[in-house]
């Protein structure tokens, strides 16, 4: 039994429905998330609790550090939340605002060098403001003043030459899914995209993935809406990437 923590909520998406989608998906124990057994994955079993306050994830965390019976295998991040010092933001500050402290971002280091999985989804790059830990582990972060993405709609996603090898992408073809795609973030120089599609002339990275320690992440940059969770291959890839991040892959 994996035992999966997930952060949910914020303004602006609908991440109710996303994370619950996300927690069907994951638990689903034929791998790709269609229930017809053909094995397409790992077969491990994934419960999920979902939290909808930063400060919960945190405190659920810092009790598994201390007692071995409560420890969280994956920690998911399908939120949107930061510090939101905009004036556009001020009739939402008291809703949605947080800080993410540096012990707090030394926290789920710790805990992912420590053997634990970090599933970084979609809008996990905006938040906490790039607070250094959080940025080293996700790898990218929103820049307020270049991080731009089009409106919703159709996007082509190819596998990159690392991604035909890679445990979570391969034999993955390239495939169109409806979605929101981000560019122009903060990328660290270190990792290598599995996924990318082209926009601007340039190829966007989608997803890769990274050992930190002894603990594995995968950045996600896909799934603003059930639609792209829902996905018949974004399905597949969501439940490999949790199997890798938790070390229970083949």
């Amino acid at each position: 039994m994996i035992r999966n923590l997930l952060l949910s909520g914020g303004p602006v998406h609908d991440f109710d429905a996303t994370s619950a989608t996300i927690a069907a998906v994951l638990a689903t124990a034929d791998g790709d998330g269609d229930g017809d057994g053909d094995g397409d994955g790992d077969g491990v079993t994934i419960d999920t609790t979902i939290v909808t306050e930063p400060a919960d994830a945190l405190a659920h965390l810092r009790a598994a550090a201390v007692d071995l019976t409560q420890r969280w295998n994956l920690l998911t991040v399908n939120a949107l939340r930061w510090r939101m010092e905009a004036d556009r933001y001020a009739d939402q500050r008291d809703a949605f605002a947080f800080t993410l402290a540096p012990d707090d971002g030394e926290l789920i280091e710790t805990f992912v060098r420590g053997g634990g999985g970090l599933l970084a989804l979609h809008t996990a790059v905006i938040c906490f403001d790039a607070e250094a830990h959080w940025h080293a582990l996700t790898g990218a972060s929103w820049n307020w003043d270049r991080s731009s993405h089009p409106p919703v709609g159709e996007v082509d996603v190819e596998v990159t030459d690392a991604g035909r090898r890679h445990p979570i992408t391969v034999g993955i073809d390239p495939f169109r899914i409806v979605d929101e795609v981000y560019g122009g973030l903060d990328e660290a120089d270190d990792f290598e995209p599995l996924l990318t599609t082209t926009r601007d002339g340039r190829a966007h990275p989608l997803l890769w993935a990274r050992t930190v320690g002894d603990g594995h992440v995968v950045t996600d940059l896909l799934g603003h809406g059930v639609e792209s969770v829902g996905h018949p291959t974004h399905r597949t890839i969501l439940r490999r990437a949790a199997a890798w991040t938790t070390g229970s892959h083949a």
